[in-house]
């Protein structure tokens, strides 16, 4: 074990001032009895600090941590705008200049590059050589490192952003200050974000803090650098690509919630963050009633919210199993909230639902009917008439989960990850609007402007339907699905089956060309009146003919939407 001189401990202790920084734990008594002394082989459980270094570009918190850390006569080392911050709010800082005595320069990019600023966070308390440089150098302990970095990601979010922007945004003291602390977090705590600002303090409290917190706080540390760092790789990537799709997919989640449990009771779940995380998203959603979501109750929520994004009027998406069982739009909401629960009732019971406008108290007297149940509903908002029926009136009111997401927007083009085992699948997401002028009408027979606007709305919803996909549709709403049949006559009969009166009149959509006119055959004696299809099959020919026996109107879209 390595050993050091007592008296040279005592003389560097001395000229350092590290008597709270070096601790020998149980070997303490041996200074008084002992010529050598063993080093400590574990760091302590407890470091106290005496001294601070704070630079951050998120300023929330910061008053009551400085607060804090001069109740308990921590020194301050800070920087720029920061100590400006600090001074203005009346806490005593030293400039980090003024310590190092080198000046800040090149508008700030060298400012806490410096062996004072690095030597006093990066030494070993328990190495002798350590101590002594610190000794020869006058390089005095820092504790606590307080930093977080430049916004390098919601800088090159803006549309308008320059590179020259992008790239003074990109923080290089920073990360070698977060970095070299969390190397060292046996003897220095590190602190990234504001939230960590309360558990640093209550330690504080209790005399220092503990070795736990440190190493835990050293993770979040190199998770904060690995993002900073990934999220300025993808900048650099993103222009010269010479290929659509990147060559590194980098991935950087935050753990949000621990959920109640995942697809199934035995398996743990936990939903994650992407940072900035999109606009109405459920991500971002604020719950106001009910108990705790489950993986199950995401999916689906995110599934009904992605049908009434694309619906411009007032709508209603009715979600069971990922697959939807009910939709509508309509002139009111609560017009539209009926007909979307009354398109396949029986389905509909324990279902999810989607609202793209604020839920009045008139479409929550219509969920709140009895014989109906709902597991959870998501919505831009719920008036207080709203709140006050649902959380009050049905027996399920205790258990109902009600989700606030903000004016819906649309969510930008962008990629879809899926996992395989060993790797990921990537696409582009399946959310844009289809050109309504590359559409054909392919039939002698014209659909009229009832049943072009059902079209419209049928093919609208069929994306949302996983494959092989039938939606029959009629005045506006749902009426009919057909979903995950490995044939797709099978989800035509399904379709028209729970359709069943109502699909007199109706229109049918299909996510993916018919490969027989069997499906047109059923459709035509259900009653059926107008189809759309991508088109494409080698039996086009004779579809368009069966369409044509039986007076039907069919339009071609040229696009396929599976979902599998």
């Amino acid at each position: 074990m390595p050993v050091v001189n007592r008296r040279l401990i005592a003389v560097l202790l001395e000229k350092t001032g590290l008597f709270r920084s070096v601790v020998l734990g149980a070997n303490s008594a041996r200074l008084r009895n002992f010529d050598t002394v063993p080093f400590v082989e574990q760091p302590m459980s407890r470091i106290a600090i005496q001294r601070a270094l704070i630079s951050v570009s998120d300023k929330s918190g910061l008053k009551e941590l400085a607060a804090g850390l001069q109740a308990a006569g921590v020194e301050l080392l800070s920087t720029g705008g920061t100590r400006k911050f600090l001074e203005q709010n009346g806490f005593a800082v030293c400039d980090v200049s003024d310590y190092t005595g080198f000046p800040e320069m090149m508008d700030g990019r060298v400012k806490t590059l410096h062996p004072r600023v690095h030597g006093g966070i990066l030494f070993r308390r328990d190495h002798a050589e350590d101590v002594a440089m610190l000794a020869e150098h006058g390089i005095q302990p820092i504790d606590l490192v307080v930093v977080n970095l430049y916004p390098f990601a919601q800088t090159v979010a803006r549309p308008d952003v320059s590179d020259a922007d992008a790239i003074e945004n990109i923080d290089i003291g920073g990360p070698s200050l977060v970095r070299g602390a969390a190397k060292n977090h046996a003897f220095v705590t590190i602190s990234t974000s504001p939230s960590q600002y309360p558990a640093i303090l209550a330690e504080l409290r209790e005399g220092g803090t503990t070795y736990e917190l440190r190493r835990r706080l050293a993770g979040e540390a190199y998770a904060h650098t690995a993002a900073y760092d990934a999220g300025i790789a993808d900048y650099f990537e993103r222009p010269l690509a010479e290929e659509s799709f990147p060559l590194h997919v980098r991935l950087t989640l935050t753990r949000q919630e621990v959920l109640r449990y995942g697809e199934n009771p035995h398996q743990p779940a936990a939903i994650y963050a992407k940072l900035p995380a999109p606009a109405t998203s459920l991500v971002s959603a604020h719950k106001l009633n009910g108990k705790e979501l489950s993986y199950n109750n995401l999916l689906d929520l995110d599934s009904a919210l992605g049908i009434v994004r694309g619906l411009s009027g007032p709508a209603v998406s009715v979600i069971k199993h990922n697959n939807p069982c009910g939709a509508a739009t309509a002139t009111d909401l609560s017009v539209a909230t009926r007909a979307a629960l009354d398109g396949d009732p029986v389905s509909a019971f324990g279902s999810i639902l989607a609202f793209n406008r604020p839920v009045d108290a008139v479409s929550a007297e219509v969920m709140a009917e009895p014989g109906r149940f709902i597991e959870a509903i998501v919505a831009p908002s719920f008036d207080q008439g709203a709140l006050q029926i649902l959380t009050t009136k049905p027996k399920w009111k205790a258990n109902v989960r009600l989700l606030e997401v903000g004016e819906l927007a649309d969510i930008a083009a962008g990629w879809e990850l899926r996992q395989v085992t060993g790797g990921m699948l990537m696409q582009s997401l399946d959310n844009q609007v289809d050109p309504e002028n590359e559409w054909q009408v392919v039939t002698a027979t014209q659909p009229s402007n009832e049943l072009a606007a059902d079209l419209r709305f049928a093919w609208q919803l069929v994306r949302w339907v996983k494959s092989n996909a039938i939606v029959l549709a009629k005045d506006g709403a749902l009426i009919g699905v057909g979903a995950g049949q490995m044939s797709r006559v099978d989800s035509t009969r399904i379709a028209i089956e729970k359709g069943g009166e109502k699909s007199r009149g109706a229109v049918l959509a299909s996510d993916a060309f018919f490969p027989f006119p069997d499906s047109v055959h059923a459709a035509a004696a259900a009653g059926v009146r107008a189809l759309i299809q991508p088109g494409g099959s080698k039996q086009d020919e004779a579809v368009i003919a069966a369409c044509n026996e039986h007076g039907l109107a069919m339009i071609f879209t040229g696009r396929r939407h599976f979902k599998h």
